[in-house]
């Protein structure tokens, strides 16, 4: 359970990072836009969106239904790639990559 604690205080400091950084929307995408079968639904959201709409979403249900977490991924690298020459980048990254951490 540690693993799932850990993650959600990530989640929430992920959240916080995107909204003080004005990333944070106040409004969905159209659902076609949340059913892209591309990784990161890089052909329908910005990185943030996918953050905010799809991966935040994901793992909340995830633990809050006690469901085993995926291990073994990494989504740091998609950010410094998809964000390069973003203001936003590192302080995003930090938060990322401590959550690949907790996920490896």
């Amino acid at each position: 359970m540690i693993q799932a604690d850990s993650l959600c205080q990530k989640l929430d400091t992920l959240k916080s990072t995107l909204q003080r950084l004005s990333l944070w929307e106040e409004h969905s995408p159209n659902a076609d836009m949340l059913t892209s079968s591309q990784p990161f639904s890089l052909d329908t959201l910005t990185p943030t969106q996918w953050l905010q709409w799809v991966f935040i979403p994901k793992m909340d249900a995830l633990i809050r239904s006690e469901q085993a977490i995926p291990t073994g991924f990494e989504i740091s690298p998609y950010f410094e790639q998809s964000m390069v020459n973003d203001e936003a980048q590192h302080q995003l990254l930090v938060v990322l990559k401590q959550i690949d951490e907790i996920v490896k």
